[in-house]
């Protein structure tokens, strides 16, 4: 058994996607070809923006919002602390301070509450000053952006909408991604919506924005000339290949492994309902790409048998995130160390993984759901 199928995904697509690399291989646009600005406009029409720009990978979406914005030495990013290090990593990477928040148990998204909390805590220590919150759609389900978009402009702050899990997430029908004053996302494999590689996007409604995205991408290029360049920027673009092939995927997404992916969710919740567990919660009105499944386990559970005795069985599991976001090392001995997160702390210790994606069986799930069952 996969823990995210795409053996089994790239055997229902195989053809369209050979059909698009041999494409690409035969016309040798391999860097910025057609397929790039086509994927691009159909990723900005399906998300609801004006603006797609697509990248590297996740990470230097961040990134490149960041340095758009001009934050660095001296300011603040709040960050949720349950989530993956580069959402934390690329604000600190900028000279700016990531400031970790706890997250809403159920939901493990960042808590509004104590979003709010840390603002007055950092403004009252006058030592920095607020400037960006990072929100992520952690695990598929979009952060609750009513209120933390109230919080920021309650504070003057600018809202980054870190998609990366979130892609093909909804909140009343408004899609993950278009919920920042800037929106990312990462096309890596594992995700909703993954390539064969390393990609990202990113988007927002702004046009002085995009455009300087888009140089700041391309090494600072001139948007006439790419051998002018007028500004200090990186090498970040996603290669033709990938675009290629994230057209196919994403006309999937579209027509049915979202729905599929769901009707998993479905199956599980159904299946380990008799389990002494924490299932994921969606909150009404909400639609979650499911880029995981993830339970709270029995506090005290030691979680590494579990996880043998699931693998023993031909199942794989993962543990998101086992260690929280403010005791990384790379952060020891910075403000961002002072953060106040029993959630995280709690979670980290008793979340588990399952395997999820389009393609599991009720079969499939009755078997993980019999093996977690015998092992706890």
């Amino acid at each position: 058994m996969e823990f995210r199928d795409l053996k089994h995904q790239y055997s229902v697509l195989k053809e369209a996607i050979d059909k698009g690399i041999n494409e690409v291989c035969s016309t040798a646009h391999y860097i910025s070809g057609p397929q790039v600005s086509e994927l691009e406009k159909q990723l900005a029409e399906y998300v609801g923006v004006k603006h797609c720009i697509t990248c590297a990978n996740g990470t230097d979406a961040i990134t490149l919002a960041l340095k758009v914005w001009g934050i660095g030495e001296g300011d603040v990013v709040f960050v949720p602390d349950f989530t993956f290090f580069s959402t934390g990593e690329c604000p600190a990477a900028e000279g700016a301070t990531p400031v970790f928040v706890d997250v809403d148990e159920r939901t493990f998204n960042i808590d509004p509450d104590k979003l709010e909390k840390a603002i007055i805590k950092v403004k009252n220590d006058g030592r920095y000053t607020p400037r960006a919150v990072a929100a992520v759609d952690l695990f598929g389900q979009p952060a609750d952006y009513d209120r933390i978009r109230e919080i920021c402009k309650k504070y003057d702050l600018l809202l980054l909408e870190d998609g990366a899990q979130g892609f093909g997430g909804s909140i009343n029908g408004k899609m993950a991604c278009s919920f920042g004053d800037i929106s990312t996302t990462s096309f890596f494999p594992a995700k909703p919506l993954g390539c064969y590689g390393d990609g990202g996007a990113i988007f927002t409604d702004n046009d002085d924005w995009a455009s300087l995205l888009r140089s700041l991408a391309v090494h600072g290029k001139n948007a006439e000339n790419k051998y002018d360049n007028i500004r200090l920027g990186m090498n970040s673009r996603l290669d033709t290949v990938q675009a290629a092939i994230l057209e196919v995927k994403l006309r999937a997404f579209r027509e049915y492994e979202l729905d599929d992916v769901n009707k998993a969710a479905q199956m599980y919740n159904k299946a380990l309902e008799d389990i002494n567990l924490v299932l994921p919660l969606v909150k009404d009105n909400f639609v979650s790409s499911w880029a995981q499944y993830t339970v709270q386990l029995p506090e005290g559970t030691d979680r590494n048998a579990v996880q043998a005795k699931l693998k023993e069985q031909g199942i794989p599991s993962m543990v998101y995130y086992m260690k929280p976001m403010h005791t990384q090392g790379a952060f020891a001995g910075t403000y961002s160390t002072e953060a106040d997160c029993p959630v995280t702390e709690k979670l980290c210790k008793t979340v588990l993984s399952l395997p999820m994606h389009p393609y599991l069986t009720q079969e499939d799930v009755n078997k993980i759901a019999d093996a977690l069952r015998n092992a706890l």
